[in-house]
């Protein structure tokens, strides 16, 4: 079989530089045409196939990001990390996939953090950068030694964060708009008559659920009365949706005439509670999503929820980290925003 050739010996017969093969390899600008050609004419000769260890030996990037994900299972995660795939590849990067959820603990026996370990595989992977969706980085107080360990991991590779901000976080952070997504589910619900508003699912001391119940609480204010004991946290999956939604039946006196779930995988639970007291959806309670998921529209009913533009917020955050990593200027942040998407879970009749 015949051995592949080396850059080193590429740039020995071409008459040039190593770096000069590399930059050529990286399609860098700053080459000229004639020793490109050159450069160009010794690879299609020789069939080479560059690795990324070869490039990243000289030019001290190895066109590899890294992803870590609280939970690869949760739909929004999944379509997130698809579109950062997509947009990565745009730009010839390869991904590293790293899901610290496994068996859903985010903790070992001795109380340590899987991320902690996390970031050390990390280190050893030499990627260029790192983009960390969910986990310890959202709670309201995260661990202090998981920021240690993530500033420290941020001083040797550039990190962000798709996520709200932390005031004792180093990283860069790319926030979404929280409350803008509330208010416009708010306010839909409000305009078709319903007073009696409840919401339902995430989890108690995470950003996520303490900014949208704030946005929750302030656009119901607003056109009418807040009520604490309509406020049902638990999680972000379909079973916290059901126990929500069976809570709210067994324990309410008079029944809210609408609900507004954390995500569309909560929603779906509270349909398949409704429908197993008989009740119906929105005949009885209209349910409202603040974050939708694929296949939203084929429920029955479909849900009418907030489409967070997943691809807009991909491409962002590989832009975003592309630049960090070359040290470029960040400049201003381009916030994405969500749009409401009305389907049949709220109902067309405004209540009298």
């Amino acid at each position: 079989m015949k051995k592949n050739i080396t850059i080193k010996e590429i740039a020995k017969k071409s008459g040039v530089s190593v770096s000069t093969v590399s930059r050529v390899l990286n399609n860098h600008p700053s080459v000229s045409p004639v020793k490109r050609a050159k450069v160009q004419a010794i690879i299609e000769e020789e069939s080479f196939q560059p690795s990324m260890l070869a490039r990243g030996m000289v030019s001290n990037q190895t066109k590899t990001l890294a992803v870590v994900v609280s939970d690869i299972t949760n739909p929004y995660f999944t379509s997130l990390v698809s579109e950062i795939e997509l947009a990565s590849q745009d730009q010839h990067y390869s991904l590293l996939l790293f899901n610290t959820m496994t068996a859903g603990h985010k903790k070992k026996p001795d109380g340590s953090f899987i991320e902690k370990d996390t970031f050390n595989t990390i280190l050893e992977k030499k990627v260029d950068g790192v983009l960390i969706l969910g986990g310890e980085i959202d709670r309201d107080d995260p661990n202090p030694d998981y920021l240690k360990a993530l500033n420290q991991l941020n001083k040797q590779i550039p990190v962000l964060i798709i996520g709200q901000a932390q005031k004792d976080c180093t990283c860069s952070f790319l926030e979404r708009d929280l409350e803008k997504g509330v208010f416009l589910a708010m306010q839909h619900l409000l305009a078709l008559g319903y007073r009696r508003i409840g919401f339902i699912g995430g989890e108690s001391g995470v950003k996520i659920t303490t900014q949208r119940v704030q946005a929750f609480e302030k656009a119901l204010s607003l056109y009418s009365t807040f009520d604490a004991s309509l406020l049902y946290l638990s999680d972000f999956y379909t079973e916290d949706g059901y126990q929500s939604m069976t809570k709210i039946i067994q324990e309410q006196e008079t029944l809210p005439d609408a609900v507004l779930a954390i995500n569309d995988r909560v929603a779906i639970g509270a349909f398949r509670a409704l429908k197993d007291k008989q009740l119906s959806c929105p005949e009885d309670i209209a349910i409202a999503s603040c974050d939708a998921f694929p296949d939203g529209e084929y429920q029955i009913p479909r849900i009418t929820t907030i489409n967070q533009h997943n691809q807009i917020l991909g491409q962002l955050a590989v832009k975003r980290l592309l630049k960090l990593i070359n040290e470029e200027p960040l400049g201003a942040i381009d916030l994405h925003s969500p749009d409401l998407i009305i389907r049949e879970s709220c109902g067309i009749q405004r209540r009298t």
